[in-house]
């Protein structure tokens, strides 16, 4: 791929240089069934960053092909009727120790994630099973993580706990030099009417506590303040993560959706999406997604798996 179409996303291009010097990401394409997911991955194969088995009903895995005119001959396909049966064969690919990650193809999210969070023949781990967004925001100085705006709806404050503590774990294996973290809500101050207030005290007392480990916690904090130098100066807030976080926690699965597509779609900035608090990472891709997109949520998945095996993290693993 052309770097220039990488040019606006700086972040995006440092994280794909980085995995590309790892080794091959194992990973299996659950049902890559049509061109746009087809040639996700084959595109992220042709830059050195995932090795992929293709998982899906073969002839139409190959029709996809022909219609990009790809040439998959030397790519292994293992054929699956349907999408079910595709998710259910990746997961169990992943159990066996074949592959080091599963990549979403053309399925509804809920079908890979049903085989995903299964309880028995699952890839659960002792983590809640949460979702990150990595954003590279033009005229940003820094990426920013944002969870979790996929997997947990309205997340009690123990899941919260995990939530946070796979959101770290994540900047960790991504080498961000500190981890500051921003406990959202839409104010700054606790207010017992507003509950989310109330989580984000907690969470930072626990992490004052070593509950929540490898990263500086503030909250709550408004957007503005969480992100803007000048608007946490304006309203009074001194603290080391007040206007430099680079983790942003949101309070529930709407506020997350809202947040991340705005940033896209009004801000032009691209999101990388990863599953975390399994056992090998699940690169959740959107039909909607850029190309960049796509290539840095196998690149994260690349050096979250690295950060697994390496006994750095226990959010995959």
């Amino acid at each position: 791929m052309a770097s220039s179409t990488l040019a606006a996303h700086p972040h995006y291009d440092r994280l794909i240089a980085a995995a590309r010097n790892l080794p091959p990401l194992r990973v299996a394409v659950v049902h890559p069934a049509n061109a746009v997911s087809l040639e996700a991955a084959l595109s992220s194969a042709a830059l050195g960053l995932i090795a992929p088995t293709l998982v899906g009903p073969r002839t139409k895995i190959e029709a996809a092909a022909r219609e990009i005119s790809a040439d998959i001959s030397g790519i292994a396909i293992v054929d699956a009727p349907h999408s079910h049966a595709a998710a259910d064969a990746a997961v169990a690919m992943a159990l066996r120790g074949e592959v080091d990650a599963l990549m979403k193809g053309s399925l509804h999210t809920d079908e890979l994630m049903g085989a995903v969070v299964r309880r028995e023949g699952g890839l659960r781990t002792s983590r809640r099973i949460s979702h990150c967004f990595v954003m590279d925001i033009p005229g940003h100085a820094q990426p920013l993580i944002i969870s979790d705006a996929a997997i947990n709806i309205a997340p009690t404050l123990e899941e919260k706990v995990d939530i946070v503590q796979n959101a770290i774990d994540l900047a960790h294996a991504l080498q961000m030099p500190a981890v500051r973290v921003a406990v959202l809500s839409a104010t700054e101050t606790v207010n017992p009417k507003v509950p989310s207030t109330l989580d984000a005290a907690v969470l930072c007392k626990m992490a004052d506590r070593g509950q929540i480990t490898g990263a500086v916690l503030d909250g709550p904090l408004a957007m503005d303040n969480a992100i803007d130098a000048e608007a946490a100066r304006i309203k009074g807030i001194t603290s080391p993560v007040a206007g430099r976080a680079n983790v942003l926690i949101v309070p529930d699965l709407d506020a997350g959706n809202m947040l991340a597509k705005s940033l896209t779609f009004l801000g032009g900035a691209y999101a990388a999406g990863i599953v975390l608090g399994t056992k090998v990472p699940v690169i959740l891709t959107s039909r909607a997604d850029s190309e960049p997109a796509r290539l840095a949520s196998c690149a994260v998945a690349s050096m979250l798996a690295k950060a697994g095996r390496d006994k750095l993290i226990k959010a995959v693993g």
